[in-house]
């Protein structure tokens, strides 16, 4: 490229960051590739603008753009190191730029205008974002016949072990934290979890428990140490199994848990207690009556289900469950197979499978902290998680993780903790008030 051809491209973004700058007003700016920076909104009262940059990092981006402008594009852009930020992490981006107010101002700039400024861009070459890290395969699980869930899990779970280590708690918790207090931390919030996780419960000493997608050991590992049941695993994930093994065994606990790499429909014992945690938006909407039934074969008559699961909010069309963009992206990058039922699908489906429903909570907020955390974590190891499972993969996670946490801050994703009793007449096992909860 010409420095005359460079010239005019950086004209022509100047110009559209100043149509932005007024309708956005944010403590953002436009950095490009060759350095050049130009304010999206406010400047410091010195004239200088934010350190928080949204970077075009190669002009082929908005010919790539301008040819589909999808999110699925954005995304591959992103991955391949096309589009960044800098001065802060992706939610900061999100917060300033994705809020409800900046969407209808930005909304209000003429498009037309847009595409005329941005002539010098047409003929150009687009980005080179052909390879992307993504799902070969049936991403979205639509043929349940012939979807392979073991596959599916992996490409989310067996990414690495050290990889996840990067930024989750030291127990290895991958799923909601409970923040008794907002003010606490990671580790603080997962052990709470988990014990909150075992009170719903009613653990008692000598009794069995089931976790279903048990992850890297910690519920049955806690249930265990801290309330003496006889706790067993299942995984579809091998690099899970191999590090609950190794962790069963350091801790000295072979002799009350126990873990299979196993697909939850092939279990037959019988429990007193089952558990679900993040495991449920993995099923898909179409098997949730063969979830719930299964599970309710599997405990025993006065046993108690905890599921917990990530939902979207309920709509009133026959179609609420058809996919958006943000959605197919997350099963072609992250969870292939995945789908998010509404709370209230949940719960019909519960009664029809047999359950009596106890308690219903939500862990929304609580959410957006955990991803928040789990992202600024990550981001602050860049080099470390780069070298362990390469760029695309970190940079598809950092979105990932700041996208959830905007979801749940803005409410479009929510999350429940949902206690049934398999019995449905006669008295419940439960107490009756939740005064036991919170002691």
């Amino acid at each position: 490229m010409n420095p005359k051809q460079t010239s005019r491209l950086r004209q022509a973004l100047k110009e559209v960051a100043s149509y932005i700058a007024p309708n956005l007003d944010a403590p953002l700016c436009l950095k490009l590739w060759d350095g050049s920076s130009f304010p999206l909104g406010r400047q410091s009262a010195d004239g200088s603008t934010s350190q928080l940059a949204l970077v075009i990092a190669d002009p082929g981006v908005v010919p790539s753009l301008l040819r589909r402008p999808t999110l699925d594009r954005i995304i591959r852009l992103y991955a391949h190191g096309k589009i960044d930020f800098e001065g802060g992490t992706l939610i900061d981006i999100g917060e300033v730029v994705g809020g409800k107010s900046s969407r209808k101002r930005l909304k209000a700039i003429s498009k037309r205008k847009l595409l005329k400024t941005l002539l010098p861009f047409i003929g150009m070459s687009g980005a080179d974002v052909s390879a992307s890290r993504s799902f070969e395969g049936d991403e979205t699980g639509s043929n349940r016949k012939t979807r392979n869930e073991r596959d599916n899990i992996g490409f989310h779970y067996d990414v690495s072990n050290d990889f996840y280590k990067l930024f989750l708690d030291e127990a290895m918790v991958y799923t909601c934290a409970y923040f008794s207090d907002w003010s606490h931390d990671l580790e603080k919030a997962q052990f709470d979890k988990l014990d909150m996780t075992c009170r719903k419960l009613r653990l008692k000493t000598g009794e069995t428990m089931l976790d279903i997608g048990c992850g890297w050991g910690a519920l049955i590992c806690h249930a265990a140490k801290h309330y003496g049941v006889h706790a067993h695993g299942v995984t579809l994930s091998q690099d899970q199994y191999d590090y609950a093994v190794k962790r069963i065994a350091e801790e000295g606990l072979q002799d009350k848990v126990s873990i299979e790499l196993i697909d939850y429909r092939h279990v037959t014992d019988k429990y007193d207690k089952i558990s679900s945690i993040g495991m449920y938006e993995h099923v898909g909407v179409a098997a949730l009556p063969e979830y719930m039934s299964k599970i309710r074969s599997l405990l025993k008559p006065d046993g108690l289900f905890l599921n917990h699961g990530i939902t979207r909010r309920a709509k009133r069309k026959a179609t609420r469950f058809a996919k958006r963009p943000e959605q197919r992206a997350l099963v072609r990058y992250i969870f292939p197979g995945g789908e998010l039922d509404d709370i209230g699908n949940t719960l019909q489906e519960l009664e029809c499978a047999g359950f009596e429903v106890h308690d219903v909570e939500g862990w929304r907020e609580h959410y957006a902290l955990t991803t928040r955390l789990w992202c600024e974590r990550l981001t602050a190891r860049r080099e470390e998680a780069i070298e362990i499972v390469g760029e695309q993969t970190y940079r598809i996670w950092v979105a990932y993780l700041a996208g959830c946490s905007l979801a749940f801050t803005r409410g479009s994703a929510r999350i429940y903790q949902t206690l049934s009793g398999h019995n449905a007449k006669g008295p419940s096992s439960v107490p009756p008030s939740r005064a036991d909860l919170y002691h």
